[in-house]
């Protein structure tokens, strides 16, 4: 503007500069002393594309969109973008007691500098830990409004298996983004179709199936001998059931007094080793004495010799539960 004031009225502002430009900058004279390289040029750390220095790793994110009520339930101030508790919640003690005084020493300046260092250090984490709830929708998933977006939008059914799978995963959350974690779950989960297509594959040649229309009969034979097979299991299961509920008591079954006992007996007796006639005889001997002393009779009880403590007590608890003799007599 000043150039072209000077200039006089004939030449505009825009006019001035695109002469300056195409005569000077690209023409000869600029040729000549601007190189097309220039050396040593300084690379811009700080430029927002996320670089180590980027200013954008520290740039409040847009406030979140949520009711008043869910404001106060989270403690979330949205002009400021922060929480009543935050991350690392002591985090600005190490700078709140800081001051600049001229008489510092160089340790001094040096530990003030570590200790501010450690406090952007600390707010660098605060907002990654911001940045990465806010990509996973943790906020809406905490106040249960993610339910109603899977409504609206119905993803494939998640197995039992990829569930146990993607928690085994959350630690990545972390370090990619919830794009690149989705789309890294879903290609493992299309690995996992591709291989089992190909065992499926493999075992078709090894049957000698070269083509896929051949495949559709071999699928139909092999699940109507699966079928047939397991048929078969079921009936040998059921049969096998029923010789051993009779082979349970194979032991006792041809001697003498077994049509007299109950079922319950027969499982005592088979349990204890102890022949039916053994037993119908200890049977015997106990309800008498316990008949004769319920009368007022004295009687000492002569029980068989092979009766030891164990088979007695056994077979008191089982005539007082089927209620032969009374506890009290046991």
């Amino acid at each position: 503007e000043d150039m072209a004031a000077h200039v006089g009225a004939s030449r505009t502002p825009q006019e001035v500069m695109e002469h300056y430009v195409s005569m000077y900058i690209h023409g000869n004279l600029g040729k000549a002393c601007i190189p097309d390289t220039i050396p040593n040029r300084v690379t811009d750390h700080t430029c927002p594309s996320g670089g180590p220095l980027s200013p954008s790793l520290t740039t409040p994110l847009p406030p979140l969109d949520i009711s008043v009520a869910e404001q106060q339930q989270l403690g979330y101030m949205p002009l400021r973008d922060d929480y009543e508790i935050e991350y690392d919640q002591d985090a600005e003690t190490l700078i709140s007691g800081l001051s600049v005084n001229y008489d510092d020493d160089d340790v001094e300046i040096e530990l003030k500098r570590a200790h501010v260092d450690m406090y952007v250090r600390k707010l660098k984490e605060r907002q990654r830990r911001k940045n990465i709830a806010r990509d996973y929708n943790l906020v809406p998933a905490f106040l249960g409004k993610d339910k109603k977006d899977k409504e609206k939008t119905p993803k494939r059914k998640i197995t039992k298996e990829e569930k146990e799978l993607r928690l085994k995963l959350r630690p990545l959350y972390q370090f990619m983004s919830c794009k690149e974690f989705e789309d890294f779950f879903e290609n493992m989960h299309k690995e996992r179709i591709l291989r089992a297509k190909i065992r499926e594959l493999q075992r078709y040649r090894r049957n000698g199936i070269t083509k896929m229309e051949e495949s559709a009969e071999y699928e139909a034979a092999r699940h109507k001998r699966e079928k047939r097979k397991e048929n078969k299991n079921i009936a040998s299961s059921k049969r096998g059931k029923e010789d051993g509920k009779e082979g349970e008591f194979a032991a006792i079954e041809n001697l003498p007094g077994f049509e007299l006992l109950s079922d319950r007996e027969k499982v005592l007796c088979s349990s204890l080793n102890l022949s039916p006639a053994r037993y119908v005889t200890v049977k015997t001997i106990i309800i008498k004495d316990h008949l004769q002393k319920r009368q007022g009779i004295p009687s000492k009880s002569r029980l068989p010799s092979y009766l030891d403590k164990v088979l007695k007590k056994r077979i008191l608890n089982f005539l007082t539960e089927s209620g032969w003799i009374s506890r009290d007599a046991s």
